[in-house]
Protein backbone atom coordinates (compact mmCIF):
# COMPACT_ATOMS: atom_id res chain seq x y z
CA UNK A 1 0.00 0.00 0.00
CA UNK A 2 1.03 3.78 0.22
CA UNK A 3 4.17 5.61 -1.51
CA UNK A 4 6.67 4.00 -4.51
CA UNK A 5 8.92 3.73 -0.80
CA UNK A 6 6.34 1.36 0.02
CA UNK A 7 6.04 -0.06 -3.25
CA UNK A 8 9.88 -0.65 -3.40
CA UNK A 9 10.08 -2.53 -0.33
CA UNK A 10 7.28 -4.50 -0.72
CA UNK A 11 8.79 -6.52 -4.01
CA UNK A 12 12.21 -6.49 -1.38
CA UNK A 13 10.28 -8.25 1.14
CA UNK A 14 8.30 -10.56 -1.50
CA UNK A 15 12.03 -11.22 -2.91
CA UNK A 16 13.20 -11.96 0.52
CA UNK A 17 10.97 -14.93 1.64
CA UNK A 18 11.29 -16.38 -2.07
CA UNK A 19 15.05 -16.77 -1.51
CA UNK A 20 14.63 -18.21 2.18
CA UNK A 21 12.28 -20.94 0.70
CA UNK A 22 8.69 -19.33 0.08
CA UNK A 23 6.50 -19.55 -2.64
CA UNK A 24 4.83 -16.57 -4.03
CA UNK A 25 1.23 -16.66 -5.12
CA UNK A 26 -1.73 -14.54 -6.25
CA UNK A 27 -4.28 -16.46 -5.34
CA UNK A 28 -5.58 -15.72 -1.24
CA UNK A 29 -6.67 -19.49 -1.79
CA UNK A 30 -3.61 -20.66 -2.57
CA UNK A 31 -1.58 -19.03 0.27
CA UNK A 32 -0.84 -19.70 3.83
CA UNK A 33 0.69 -16.41 4.69
CA UNK A 34 -0.71 -13.30 3.87
CA UNK A 35 1.76 -9.81 3.93
CA UNK A 36 0.46 -6.67 4.13
CA UNK A 37 3.05 -3.49 3.77
CA UNK A 38 0.96 -0.82 5.03
CA UNK A 39 0.62 3.24 4.69
CA UNK A 40 -0.78 4.94 7.04
CA UNK A 41 -0.74 8.76 5.47
CA UNK A 42 -4.97 8.91 6.26
CA UNK A 43 -7.55 7.42 8.27
CA UNK A 44 -8.82 5.91 4.84
CA UNK A 45 -5.96 3.95 4.37
CA UNK A 46 -5.76 2.22 7.82
CA UNK A 47 -9.61 1.00 7.29
CA UNK A 48 -8.11 -0.85 3.71
CA UNK A 49 -5.50 -1.87 5.63
CA UNK A 50 -7.79 -3.75 8.57
CA UNK A 51 -9.82 -4.88 5.67
CA UNK A 52 -7.51 -6.44 3.61
CA UNK A 53 -6.13 -8.52 6.66
CA UNK A 54 -9.51 -9.30 8.04
CA UNK A 55 -10.55 -10.88 4.63
CA UNK A 56 -7.21 -12.97 4.30
CA UNK A 57 -7.85 -14.44 8.52
CA UNK A 58 -11.58 -15.32 7.40
CA UNK A 59 -10.05 -17.22 4.15
CA UNK A 60 -7.84 -19.40 7.11
CA UNK A 61 -4.26 -17.19 5.90
CA UNK A 62 -1.75 -16.61 8.58
CA UNK A 63 -1.71 -12.72 8.62
CA UNK A 64 1.44 -10.59 8.62
CA UNK A 65 1.14 -6.57 9.08
CA UNK A 66 4.35 -4.77 8.49
CA UNK A 67 4.79 -1.08 7.21
CA UNK A 68 4.06 2.56 8.51
CA UNK A 69 0.75 1.17 10.72
CA UNK A 70 2.46 -1.81 12.45
CA UNK A 71 5.77 0.47 13.22
CA UNK A 72 2.92 3.03 14.86
CA UNK A 73 0.80 0.97 16.69
CA UNK A 74 3.39 -1.94 17.61
CA UNK A 75 2.58 -4.90 19.35
CA UNK A 76 -0.83 -3.09 20.23
CA UNK A 77 -2.13 -4.53 17.10
CA UNK A 78 -1.61 -8.03 18.41
CA UNK A 79 -4.87 -6.88 20.23
CA UNK A 80 -6.99 -7.60 16.86
CA UNK A 81 -7.72 -11.53 16.19
CA UNK A 82 -7.36 -11.29 12.39
CA UNK A 83 -3.97 -10.10 12.92
CA UNK A 84 -0.91 -12.78 13.77
CA UNK A 85 2.12 -10.95 13.24
CA UNK A 86 3.47 -7.41 13.60
CA UNK A 87 6.91 -6.47 11.79
CA UNK A 88 8.18 -2.83 11.88
CA UNK A 89 9.65 -0.91 8.88
CA UNK A 90 13.00 -2.02 8.37
CA UNK A 91 12.38 -5.47 10.26
CA UNK A 92 9.92 -6.61 7.35
CA UNK A 93 13.33 -7.24 5.12
CA UNK A 94 13.70 -10.32 7.54
CA UNK A 95 10.65 -11.57 8.39
CA UNK A 96 10.64 -15.35 7.21
CA UNK A 97 13.82 -15.36 9.87
CA UNK A 98 11.24 -14.32 12.52
CA UNK A 99 8.78 -16.77 11.64
CA UNK A 100 10.95 -19.68 11.61
CA UNK A 101 12.04 -18.29 15.47
CA UNK A 102 8.26 -17.77 16.18
CA UNK A 103 8.69 -14.06 16.95
CA UNK A 104 5.27 -12.36 16.36
CA UNK A 105 6.35 -9.02 17.32
CA UNK A 106 9.46 -7.02 15.89
CA UNK A 107 9.19 -3.55 16.01
CA UNK A 108 12.83 -1.58 15.54
CA UNK A 109 12.65 2.04 17.42
CA UNK A 110 13.35 4.44 14.10
CA UNK A 111 13.36 7.61 15.99
CA UNK A 112 16.65 6.47 17.37
CA UNK A 113 17.94 5.45 14.55
CA UNK A 114 21.05 6.71 12.32
CA UNK A 115 21.96 4.27 9.25
CA UNK A 116 19.79 3.79 5.91
CA UNK A 117 18.90 0.16 5.66
CA UNK A 118 20.78 -1.13 2.51
CA UNK A 119 18.43 -3.74 0.38
CA UNK A 120 18.92 -4.49 -3.27
CA UNK A 121 16.31 -5.89 -5.52
CA UNK A 122 17.19 -8.00 -7.83
CA UNK A 123 15.99 -8.46 -11.94
CA UNK A 124 12.25 -7.96 -11.73
CA UNK A 125 12.42 -7.65 -15.69
CA UNK A 126 10.79 -4.15 -15.99
CA UNK A 127 11.69 -1.33 -17.87
CA UNK A 128 12.00 0.83 -14.78
CA UNK A 129 12.22 0.86 -11.60
CA UNK A 130 12.88 1.85 -7.79
CA UNK A 131 15.61 2.94 -6.29
CA UNK A 132 15.16 4.10 -2.67
CA UNK A 133 17.90 6.79 -1.31
CA UNK A 134 16.52 7.98 1.52
CA UNK A 135 14.43 7.21 4.90
CA UNK A 136 12.74 9.44 7.27
CA UNK A 137 11.28 12.85 7.79
CA UNK A 138 13.37 15.48 10.10
CA UNK A 139 9.79 18.18 9.15
CA UNK A 140 6.91 17.85 11.67
CA UNK A 141 4.15 18.86 9.45
CA UNK A 142 1.32 20.00 11.64
CA UNK A 143 -1.09 16.70 9.54
CA UNK A 144 1.03 14.24 9.35
CA UNK A 145 1.87 11.01 11.42
CA UNK A 146 5.10 9.20 9.03
CA UNK A 147 7.66 10.43 10.93
CA UNK A 148 6.61 8.29 13.61
CA UNK A 149 6.32 5.77 11.05
CA UNK A 150 9.91 6.06 9.33
CA UNK A 151 12.10 7.89 12.21
CA UNK A 152 14.84 10.33 11.17
CA UNK A 153 16.01 11.46 8.04
CA UNK A 154 18.74 9.05 7.07
CA UNK A 155 19.93 8.96 3.59
CA UNK A 156 22.12 6.00 1.29
CA UNK A 157 25.96 6.82 0.61
CA UNK A 158 26.34 8.00 -2.77
CA UNK A 159 28.63 5.33 -3.30
CA UNK A 160 26.05 2.80 -3.01
CA UNK A 161 23.87 4.50 -4.82
CA UNK A 162 25.73 4.97 -8.06
CA UNK A 163 26.69 1.20 -7.80
CA UNK A 164 22.74 0.05 -7.30
CA UNK A 165 21.94 2.11 -10.74
CA UNK A 166 25.13 1.06 -12.90
CA UNK A 167 23.93 -2.60 -11.49
CA UNK A 168 20.22 -2.03 -12.61
CA UNK A 169 21.75 -0.53 -16.09
CA UNK A 170 23.52 -3.77 -16.48
CA UNK A 171 20.17 -5.28 -16.07
CA UNK A 172 19.23 -3.94 -18.81
CA UNK A 173 16.61 -0.81 -17.49
CA UNK A 174 15.93 2.31 -18.98
CA UNK A 175 15.00 4.38 -16.52
CA UNK A 176 15.32 4.18 -12.45
CA UNK A 177 13.04 6.62 -10.04
CA UNK A 178 14.79 8.22 -6.83
CA UNK A 179 12.58 7.38 -4.06
CA UNK A 180 12.22 7.93 -0.66
CA UNK A 181 9.98 9.65 1.98
CA UNK A 182 11.24 13.11 1.79
CA UNK A 183 14.41 12.71 -0.72
CA UNK A 184 15.09 16.72 -0.53
CA UNK A 185 16.69 15.67 2.84
CA UNK A 186 19.18 13.49 0.80
CA UNK A 187 22.90 13.69 2.12
CA UNK A 188 22.16 16.06 5.13
CA UNK A 189 22.95 13.82 7.44
CA UNK A 190 26.76 13.69 5.80
CA UNK A 191 27.03 17.33 5.15
CA UNK A 192 26.02 16.66 0.99
CA UNK A 193 22.84 17.82 -0.85
CA UNK A 194 20.41 16.24 -3.19
CA UNK A 195 22.42 18.24 -6.28
CA UNK A 196 25.73 16.49 -5.21
CA UNK A 197 23.77 13.19 -5.73
CA UNK A 198 22.58 14.00 -9.34
CA UNK A 199 25.98 15.80 -10.39
CA UNK A 200 27.16 11.94 -9.64
CA UNK A 201 24.42 10.20 -11.37
CA UNK A 202 25.31 12.41 -14.39
CA UNK A 203 28.88 11.51 -14.63
CA UNK A 204 29.33 8.17 -13.47
CA UNK A 205 26.10 5.62 -14.32
CA UNK A 206 24.76 4.44 -17.70
CA UNK A 207 21.27 4.93 -16.83
CA UNK A 208 19.66 6.79 -19.92
CA UNK A 209 17.10 8.37 -17.81
CA UNK A 210 16.63 8.97 -14.13
CA UNK A 211 13.57 10.63 -12.57
CA UNK A 212 12.76 12.31 -9.12
CA UNK A 213 10.35 11.92 -6.25
CA UNK A 214 8.51 14.44 -4.35
CA UNK A 215 10.01 17.66 -3.26
CA UNK A 216 9.11 20.14 -1.60
CA UNK A 217 9.28 23.74 -2.90
CA UNK A 218 12.11 25.48 -0.56
CA UNK A 219 14.32 21.94 -2.19
CA UNK A 220 13.85 23.13 -5.78
CA UNK A 221 16.72 25.85 -5.63
CA UNK A 222 17.83 27.49 -8.72
CA UNK A 223 20.98 25.85 -8.53
CA UNK A 224 19.07 22.69 -8.75
CA UNK A 225 17.18 23.79 -11.92
CA UNK A 226 20.35 25.18 -13.54
CA UNK A 227 21.95 21.69 -13.53
CA UNK A 228 19.07 19.77 -14.54
CA UNK A 229 18.08 21.84 -17.81
CA UNK A 230 21.38 20.79 -18.84
CA UNK A 231 21.34 17.14 -17.96
CA UNK A 232 21.47 14.59 -20.45
CA UNK A 233 19.30 12.02 -18.05
CA UNK A 234 17.21 13.81 -16.21
CA UNK A 235 13.21 13.61 -17.20
CA UNK A 236 11.28 16.97 -16.95
CA UNK A 237 8.91 15.19 -14.16
CA UNK A 238 8.45 17.27 -11.12
CA UNK A 239 6.02 16.13 -7.86
CA UNK A 240 5.47 19.08 -5.59
CA UNK A 241 4.74 18.65 -2.03
CA UNK A 242 2.80 21.79 -1.72
CA UNK A 243 -0.65 20.60 0.36
CA UNK A 244 -2.52 23.72 0.06
CA UNK A 245 -2.92 26.87 -1.67
CA UNK A 246 -4.08 28.99 1.02
CA UNK A 247 -1.07 30.84 3.17
CA UNK A 248 -3.62 30.86 6.16
CA UNK A 249 -3.77 27.00 5.79
CA UNK A 250 0.11 26.76 4.88
CA UNK A 251 0.78 28.29 8.16
CA UNK A 252 -1.71 25.75 10.31
CA UNK A 253 -0.54 23.28 8.49
CA UNK A 254 3.66 24.14 9.44
CA UNK A 255 4.64 24.24 5.72
CA UNK A 256 7.46 27.22 5.91
CA UNK A 257 6.52 28.91 1.95
CA UNK A 258 3.45 30.89 0.95
CA UNK A 259 1.58 30.29 -2.63
CA UNK A 260 3.16 32.86 -4.03
CA UNK A 261 7.01 31.75 -3.88
CA UNK A 262 5.69 28.34 -5.59
CA UNK A 263 3.96 29.91 -8.19
CA UNK A 264 6.68 31.93 -9.41
CA UNK A 265 8.98 28.98 -9.11
CA UNK A 266 6.43 26.59 -11.53
CA UNK A 267 6.79 29.85 -13.64
CA UNK A 268 10.06 29.31 -13.63
CA UNK A 269 9.85 25.79 -14.20
CA UNK A 270 8.20 25.97 -17.40
CA UNK A 271 10.37 28.62 -18.69
CA UNK A 272 13.43 26.48 -18.17
CA UNK A 273 12.08 23.38 -19.70
CA UNK A 274 10.36 22.01 -22.85
CA UNK A 275 6.44 20.78 -21.55
CA UNK A 276 7.70 19.97 -18.41
CA UNK A 277 5.15 17.67 -16.15
CA UNK A 278 4.20 19.35 -12.91
CA UNK A 279 2.38 17.38 -10.26
CA UNK A 280 1.57 18.02 -6.89
CA UNK A 281 0.06 16.79 -4.04
CA UNK A 282 -3.24 18.91 -2.01
CA UNK A 283 -5.29 17.97 1.17
CA UNK A 284 -8.77 19.14 1.04
CA UNK A 285 -10.85 20.48 4.24
CA UNK A 286 -8.04 20.67 6.65
CA UNK A 287 -8.59 21.62 10.20
CA UNK A 288 -10.08 25.06 10.32
CA UNK A 289 -10.39 25.58 6.50
CA UNK A 290 -12.89 28.22 5.99
CA UNK A 291 -15.15 28.44 2.76
CA UNK A 292 -12.66 31.61 1.93
CA UNK A 293 -10.31 29.34 2.45
CA UNK A 294 -11.20 27.02 -0.15
CA UNK A 295 -12.32 29.67 -2.69
CA UNK A 296 -8.57 31.05 -2.48
CA UNK A 297 -7.09 27.34 -2.87
CA UNK A 298 -9.24 27.40 -5.70
CA UNK A 299 -8.44 30.23 -7.56
CA UNK A 300 -4.61 29.49 -7.15
CA UNK A 301 -4.57 26.03 -8.17
CA UNK A 302 -6.45 27.45 -11.47
CA UNK A 303 -4.03 29.76 -12.03
CA UNK A 304 -1.21 28.26 -11.68
CA UNK A 305 0.43 25.95 -14.87
CA UNK A 306 0.65 22.63 -12.58
CA UNK A 307 -0.52 19.36 -14.90
CA UNK A 308 -1.51 17.23 -12.42
CA UNK A 309 -3.20 17.71 -8.82
CA UNK A 310 -3.39 14.82 -6.70
CA UNK A 311 -5.77 15.41 -4.05
CA UNK A 312 -7.38 13.36 -0.91
CA UNK A 313 -9.89 14.89 1.87
CA UNK A 314 -7.54 15.79 5.22
CA UNK A 315 -7.95 13.15 7.95
CA UNK A 316 -7.13 13.07 11.53
CA UNK A 317 -3.96 11.51 12.36
CA UNK A 318 -3.74 10.35 16.29
CA UNK A 319 -0.72 12.07 18.31
CA UNK A 320 -0.06 14.94 15.38
CA UNK A 321 -0.37 19.15 16.26
CA UNK A 322 -3.52 19.41 13.86
CA UNK A 323 -5.52 16.65 16.15
CA UNK A 324 -6.37 19.13 18.68
CA UNK A 325 -6.67 22.20 16.18
CA UNK A 326 -10.01 24.01 16.26
CA UNK A 327 -12.22 23.49 13.34
CA UNK A 328 -12.26 20.12 11.74
CA UNK A 329 -14.91 19.43 8.64
CA UNK A 330 -17.52 16.85 8.66
CA UNK A 331 -16.59 14.81 6.03
CA UNK A 332 -18.98 15.41 3.59
CA UNK A 333 -17.12 19.09 3.29
CA UNK A 334 -14.10 17.81 2.64
CA UNK A 335 -15.49 14.89 0.20
CA UNK A 336 -16.98 17.78 -1.72
CA UNK A 337 -14.03 20.19 -1.95
CA UNK A 338 -11.57 17.32 -3.01
CA UNK A 339 -14.21 16.54 -5.99
CA UNK A 340 -13.91 20.25 -7.00
CA UNK A 341 -10.25 19.77 -7.30
CA UNK A 342 -10.06 16.90 -8.75
CA UNK A 343 -12.51 18.40 -11.20
CA UNK A 344 -9.71 21.01 -11.91
CA UNK A 345 -6.68 18.46 -11.98
CA UNK A 346 -8.62 16.69 -15.13
CA UNK A 347 -9.53 19.74 -16.72
CA UNK A 348 -5.26 20.62 -16.16
CA UNK A 349 -4.25 17.47 -17.38
CA UNK A 350 -6.46 17.41 -20.50
CA UNK A 351 -5.10 20.68 -21.59
CA UNK A 352 -1.75 19.42 -20.75
CA UNK A 353 -2.11 16.57 -22.77
CA UNK A 354 -3.47 19.24 -26.07
CA UNK A 355 -0.17 21.39 -25.22
CA UNK A 356 1.50 18.29 -26.29
CA UNK A 357 0.41 17.48 -29.79
CA UNK A 358 2.89 17.52 -32.26
CA UNK A 359 6.18 17.55 -29.91
CA UNK A 360 8.44 15.33 -30.56
CA UNK A 361 8.92 12.53 -27.68
CA UNK A 362 11.46 9.74 -26.44
CA UNK A 363 9.29 7.23 -25.16
CA UNK A 364 10.39 4.21 -23.24
CA UNK A 365 8.41 1.01 -24.51
CA UNK A 366 7.12 -0.80 -21.52
CA UNK A 367 4.69 -3.13 -22.44
CA UNK A 368 1.20 -4.68 -24.83
CA UNK A 369 -2.19 -2.79 -23.63
CA UNK A 370 -3.94 -5.76 -25.18
CA UNK A 371 -3.68 -8.88 -28.16
CA UNK A 372 -3.76 -6.72 -30.92
CA UNK A 373 -0.22 -5.92 -29.93
CA UNK A 374 -0.18 -2.41 -29.75
CA UNK A 375 2.43 -0.86 -26.83
CA UNK A 376 2.47 0.76 -23.86
CA UNK A 377 5.51 3.69 -23.67
CA UNK A 378 6.51 6.51 -20.94
CA UNK A 379 7.70 9.92 -22.49
CA UNK A 380 10.12 11.77 -20.27
CA UNK A 381 7.88 14.26 -19.34
CA UNK A 382 5.49 11.32 -18.05
CA UNK A 383 2.70 11.14 -20.84
CA UNK A 384 2.08 7.39 -21.69
CA UNK A 385 1.64 6.54 -25.06
CA UNK A 386 0.66 3.73 -27.29
CA UNK A 387 1.90 2.60 -30.03
CA UNK A 388 0.97 -0.01 -32.92
CA UNK A 389 5.00 -1.31 -33.05
CA UNK A 390 7.50 -0.91 -30.92
CA UNK A 391 10.44 -3.35 -29.07
CA UNK A 392 9.72 -3.86 -25.82
CA UNK A 393 12.65 -2.19 -23.70
CA UNK A 394 13.39 0.39 -26.10
CA UNK A 395 13.71 4.39 -26.45
CA UNK A 396 11.86 5.55 -29.64
CA UNK A 397 11.30 9.07 -30.92
CA UNK A 398 7.45 9.75 -31.63
CA UNK A 399 5.57 12.29 -32.64
CA UNK A 400 3.07 12.83 -30.34
CA UNK A 401 -0.88 12.84 -32.14
CA UNK A 402 -3.90 12.75 -30.05
CA UNK A 403 -4.75 9.06 -30.99
CA UNK A 404 -1.12 8.27 -29.57
CA UNK A 405 -1.75 10.22 -26.33
CA UNK A 406 -3.55 7.80 -23.28
CA UNK A 407 -5.20 9.96 -20.55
Amino acid sequence: MGCKSNQFEGQIVAQNMVCKGFEETKKLEDADFYILNSCSVTHKSDNEAMYLLRHAHNLGLKTILTGCIAQIEKENLLKEPFIDYVYGNEDKFNIAEYLKDGRNCVIKDLMTAREFCKVSLEDTAKTRISLKIQDGCDNRCSYCIIPFGRGKSRSADSEYIIKEINRYADLGYKEVVLTGIHIGLWGRDFGMNLLDLLKDIELKTKIPRYRLGSLNPFEITPELLNFLEESGKFCPHFHLSLQSACNRTLKRMNRHYSVEFYLDQIEDIVSRFNKPFLGSDIIAGFAGETEEDFETTVENLKKSKLSQIHTFPYSIRKGTEAEKMAGHLPDKIKEERADIIKKISAEKYQNFLESNIGEEAEVLIEKRLDKNAKYKGLTRNYLTVRLDEGEFNTLRKVTLTKDLLIN
